[in-house]
């Protein structure tokens, strides 16, 4: 088995996320990015917040997870961004797709 890292972020502009998914795949700093339609409820500076974003799912490869949280930190519209993540055994054959398919550079 193989490692893959999948970090998860949010992003509460359609248009801004799909411009992030885009750039990570043009970057190399993603094989793949999957954007999902959420609804999110948490606290805020005192108030029970209630909105539509889109969770953004990068598969990529774990040595370019400073690289991806620095990306993100960068392009994400929120003043405190969701960025979690974590390495995950894979199937072989999808870990291989993974490290060819993003780029070899630890740096965006």
């Amino acid at each position: 088995m193989k490692k893959v890292l999948l970090l998860v972020a949010t992003e509460c502009n359609k248009k801004a996320a799909k411009k992030i998914a885009k750039l990570l795949l043009k970057k190399k700093l993603a094989a793949c990015v999957s954007l999902k339609e959420i609804n999110s409820i948490y606290e805020w500076k005192g108030k029970i917040e209630e909105v539509n974003e889109l969770e953004i799912i990068i598969k990529s490869k774990p040595e370019l997870k400073n690289a991806l949280v620095v990306f993100l930190q960068k392009q994400i519209s929120y003043d405190v961004p969701q960025i979690i993540y974590k390495k995950f055994n894979s199937e072989k054959k999808y870990s291989n797709w993974v490290n060819k398919s993003c780029s070899n550079q630890v740096c965006p």
